[in-house]
Formats: C-alpha cells, sequence, structure tokens
C-alpha cells in the first residue's frame, strides 16, 4: 500500500514539475517571439536548478544560436565580484571602510582624496562628478591604462558632499578596481581567480581583454523598435569597464556566485551582512547590489543587481525567505529583463 502510495505521489509531483516547466518555456517563447528576447534563462531555489533555457541568436550574421553555455558581457553585475574583492580585503584588514581614499590611492588627483571614504565609493556616494555618464561611449574607444583612465575620466571634482546622496555611476568602481590592485598588490583578474573564480570553479567567467577571443561568448546588438531590426552596436573596449562592468560569463557561473554569496561561502557571516546591509538613506544600495525589503509583486525581502553596456543587458534576483534564484542574461537590448524576471518569479512561486 505505501509502495502504491509513494508511485502515485512520485507520478503527481513529476506532472506538476513538468506542467511548471511548461509554463516556464511559455513565458520565454512569449518574450521571444512579441518582445525580442534572445538569451539564456536560469531559475533555482535553494540552488538547485529549476528551470534552464536559451533561444534565439548568439551571432546574427552567421546564424549561430545561444545555448545554455554562451557567455555573455554582464556589464554592471561585475560591480558585485568588485564589492565582495573590497570585502574580503576589509576582512583581512588591509582596508577600512572608513578610511578615506587616499589612503588606498596616494596618486590621485581627483577633489575629496582625503574626504571621500571607501564606504562612499561602495554606495556611490562619492560626490565626484560624473564625466563618463556625460560623454557617452567615447572615454571606451581608445585603449588606455587604468591610471590613465583614472586621470582622465575619474580625478573629478565634488558635486556634492561625500555621503549626502548616492549617484549611480562607473566611476567609484573603476577606482575600486584601483584600490584591489594597490592593496593586494596584485592584478585584479589575479586577485579574482584566487579569491572567486578558482575556489568556486567559475571555469567560465574572465575579463575582457582587447586581443581575447573568448569561445561561445555573444556578440551583442541594439534593436530598433520602429523598423523591428537590430543592428551592430557601436565598437568599444569592453575592458576599459574594469571593475565596475568588465567581466564577462554564464548563468550557470552566476548561480555559483549567487549560493556563495548568500551562504557565507566567499566571505564570513559577519563580513558578508555587512556587504548586504540595505541603505535607504542612499537609494536602498548595499555595496554592489540592490535590496528591498518588499517592493511591488515581491513581498519578501530581495536582492537585485542589473547590467547593461549597448546590447549586453543582465539582470539577477536573489530573495531570501523563498531562496529562488533568477538570472537572466542577454545579448540585445530589445527586452525589460526585469519585468521578465519578475514574470518569471511570480511564476516560481506556484505549487
Amino acid at each position: 500500500m505505501l509502495k502504491n502510495i509513494t508511485i502515485v505521489f512520485m507520478v503527481l509531483f513529476g506532472q506538476m514539475i513538468f506542467s511548471q516547466n511548461q509554463e516556464f518555456s511559455n513565458i520565454i517563447e512569449e518574450y521571444h517571439s512579441k518582445k525580442n528576447f534572445n538569451g539564456t534563462v536560469i531559475i533555482a531555489t535553494n540552488g538547485k536548478i529549476d528551470f534552464l533555457k536559451s533561444i534565439g541568436l548568439a551571432n546574427r550574421e552567421h546564424n549561430i544560436q545561444i545555448n545554455d553555455t554562451s557567455k555573455f558581457n554582464i556589464a554592471s553585475i561585475t560591480k558585485t565580484f568588485t564589492a565582495v574583492l573590497i570585502m574580503k580585503l576589509v576582512e583581512e584588514k588591509r582596508i577600512v571602510l572608513n578610511h578615506t581614499i587616499g589612503k588606498y590611492l596616494p596618486d590621485f588627483k581627483g577633489e575629496g582624496k582625503n574626504i571621500i571614504t571607501i564606504h562612499n565609493l561602495l554606495t556611490y556616494s562619492s560626490g565626484l562628478e560624473n564625466k563618463l555618464d556625460n560623454l557617452g561611449m567615447t572615454p571606451y574607444q581608445s585603449n588606455i591604462t587604468i591610471d590613465d583612465f583614472i586621470d582622465k575620466y575619474c580625478a573629478n571634482n565634488l558635486d556634492y558632499k561625500p555621503g549626502e546622496k548616492s549617484v549611480y555611476g562607473n566611476t567609484e568602481y573603476i577606482l575600486l578596481h584601483k584600490i584591489i590592485e594597490n592593496v593586494s598588490n596584485d592584478s585584479y583578474e589575479n586577485y579574482l581567480k584566487k579569491v572567486i573564480l578558482d575556489p568556486l570553479k567559475m571555469k567560465n567567467t574572465g575579463m575582457s581583454k582587447p586581443t581575447e577571443i573568448v569561445k561561445n561568448l555573444c556578440d551583442a546588438y541594439l534593436y530598433k523598435d520602429s523598423s523591428n531590426t537590430f543592428y551592430k552596436e557601436e565598437p568599444y573596449y569592453t575592458n576599459l569597464y574594469f571593475g565596475s562592468g568588465a567581466l564577462y560569463s554564464t548563468v550557470e557561473d552566476l548561480l555559483k556566485f549567487d549560493q556563495a554569496l548568500f551562504n557565507n561561502k566567499i566571505l564570513s557571516k559577519e563580513t558578508t551582512e555587512k556587504l548586504l546591509t540595505i541603505h535607504p538613506e542612499l537609494g536602498n544600495t548595499a555595496y554592489g547590489i540592490w535590496g528591498s525589503t518588499g517592493w511591488g509583486n515581491f513581498k519578501e525581502t530581495f536582492y537585485y543587481r542589473t547590467g547593461g553596456i549597448q546590447g549586453s543587458n543582465a539582470n539577477w534576483i536573489h530573495t531570501i525567505d523563498n531562496g529562488k534564484t533568477i538570472i537572466v542574461l542577454s545579448n540585445t537590448d530589445a527586452t525589460n529583463l526585469y519585468e521578465f524576471s519578475e514574470k518569471l518569479y511570480l511564476e516560481s512561486l506556484k505549487e
């Protein structure tokens, strides 16, 4: 009798999983056909993959399909990695969050060198003028060293008092990249491998280099709504985004990072809690990621991180109570990934 009940339960459970997977597929097919989604989606509960699917083209010139191991430029999701590296140095007592940046960037030529703190950089509240956003893609189109890049685009005057408010941009995380190198006495790339990539076996994640051919990396495209057509993005050097946006990865590698971060596998529990502390007075930013105790359709505490450089777009959501992780990577700018992720999240809650 017990054996029969077990068999019936397993059949019903299998049918339920199949039904939900079909719904996930339906949502993705709809967003592909009606909203031009091209990319890869992963949905997991407490690190266990519930659903993984890819759709669309990695290269439109040669009609190459995106697959589950396709790599994407993850843009500003890079900032979370940078924040983790900084907090590792904090944990090792090599950086102090309330120390000013002059201690770690002695050659910094901008205003506020002895006022701006590491905490200010992590929360985009340095007060430094954001030249980069005003110049569009121009700063990223001539390959120069990080020192020259900082002198030219980041060593700016103060627009407001550090800590007064949070104004999002890349400047702070490019400075953090340089601080990591100065304090660790190593390159950002090597320290990243040592602290995160190698221990987590994230073999499909790395930093973009101007001359490197990355196998299975998707080309990126912009979308013109008026003509329903895609076109090539403007040429630029991805590496010039440094610690603010220079990484590429896959959804499965990012899931490894997600689980390691939220389960204190990279940093101690105390340090992780500090990284994930939400600062409402600074636009709900934590360090390298945003958080909320509930907003819109999310009735629980959740963290999220978006990324976008021209055609490369990404969205990552992690909920605390339900342990849901949703990561969407795309090689076009055609789709509202937050809206898409929210729809997948709501479906994931159904029993």
